[in-house]
Order: C-alpha cells, then structure tokens, then sequence
C-alpha cells in the first residue's frame, strides 16, 4: 500500500524522468520530458533533453522543430536555422509535410 501511496505522488516530471532513465532511447517519454521541463520554464534542461532526443533518435521530427522554437525564442537564431535546417531534411525524408512546412515557415522568420 505505501508503495501504491508514493507512486500516486510522482509528478509527471518524476514519472518521465524514471522512463527516461529505464529507456534512453525512448522518443516518446524524452520528448513528453523536454515538454515538461519547457511548461516549467526550465528552458536549459529541456534543451538538453530535446538535443538528446535528436541525437539518439534522429528521425523525431518534432524534435527539431521544438528545439528550433526554443532557441528562435532566445534569439539564438544561428543555433535555430542549424536545428531547423536538420529538422526540415528529417521531415523531408519520413514525408512530413505539415512539419516541414513549419519548419520552413519558423526558419523564413529568423
């Protein structure tokens, strides 16, 4: 029961992070990670988790096209046409065109 009682008290965050450790290459739980830390305003540790995420799984279009809006938002505009250029040739390649066109959109604008 206690056990039952603590896991009910893991955040999210907790949560994500426990998946993340357990399966690095997990997309999907170090995508929903970087989300969290972003919705926490921790933009430093959802950087990271989003360029882990596109290094070990580089065909996660949404990836780059997260990382790219963060680093746009910090006026690292180089860093972002870097991501969105990389991202652009991922969505290209897995036929995501409704990515790609944001990408191409958000990179237009820096």
């Amino acid at each position: 029961m206690a056990d039952h009682m603590s896991d009910q008290k893991k955040s999210r965050r907790e949560m994500l992070e426990a998946f993340v450790t357990e399966k690095p290459d997990d997309a999907f739980s170090r995508y929903g990670l970087a989300l969290e830390y972003l919705n926490s305003a921790d933009a430093a540790s959802a950087e990271t988790q989003f360029r882990e995420l596109i290094q070990r799984n580089p065909g996660y279009v949404p990836g780059y096209q997260m990382l790219g809006q963060l680093l746009a938002k910090q006026s690292r505009s180089d860093e972002a046409r870097s991501i969105l250029n990389q991202g652009i040739a991922a969505a290209a390649k897995s036929g995501n065109a409704h990515a790609q066109s944001e990408m191409e959109s958000l990179l237009a604008e820096l």
